[in-house]
């Protein structure tokens, strides 16, 4: 049997660790890799090694930014009382493409799964609750996804939260249970905004 050269084994291996990618997907990208201009190759990999080096967490809500805090805490014009809670810095873009939200977020780094040994201590609730406790926020919105550990996590929240005085509302169940955020399209997200409940 014919073996690939190594270089080219190693790049099949490591595309095919990414999510998504099996190792046909995997296969097809080194190959094309291979093709393209050496110019491109080396841009591809710069731009993988810069997102790596530039692209941070932001301080506040713990989006993904190039700056600190990131460009939606510091736009002026979004409703500071009113935060939104997600799992994922990517389910921002979702909702912001939605255009229905003019609030804040908070990302928690996931979601509630004690099978996968993920409890509240490994996810962002403890700046979210000292967030509310500072005062300010009027409503938190759950937004976590509709799937068994967006809704242990959302309980949690209300736990946690609803205590301490302030308005919980969840986002209506517009989206598919199992379904995540990223993958909603602008309607059924907007829909959802608009038929939040208080939790």
């Amino acid at each position: 049997m014919v073996k690939r050269p190594k270089p080219l084994s190693v790049l099949i291996e490591r595309l095919n660790k990414l999510p998504g990618i099996g190792e046909r997907s995997a296969q097809r990208i080194a190959y094309h890799i291979l093709k393209t201009p050496e110019k491109d190759a080396e841009k591809l990999s710069r731009a993988i090694m810069e997102v790596k080096e530039k692209v941070i967490h932001c301080s506040l809500c713990y989006n993904l930014t190039d700056q600190d805090p990131c460009q939606l805490c510091q736009d002026p014009s979004r409703d500071k009382g009113t935060v939104c809670v997600i799992e994922e810095p990517g389910d921002i873009y979702s909702i912001e493409k939605a255009a229905g939200f003019k609030g804040l977020y908070h990302v928690l780094m996931g979601a509630l799964s004690p099978l996968d040994g993920i409890g509240p201590e490994q996810l962002r609730i403890e700046p979210l609750v000292e967030r509310v406790k500072e005062g300010g926020v009027k409503e938190v919105i759950v937004a976590t996804n509709p799937t068994l550990s967006g809704e242990a996590t959302a309980m949690y929240l209300l736990k946690v939260l609803k205590p301490l005085g302030v308005k919980m509302t969840r986002i209506a169940h517009g989206l598919p249970v199992g379904g995540n955020l990223e993958f909603a399209d602008e309607v059924t997200l907007a829909r959802s905004f608009q038929g939040r409940q208080e939790l």
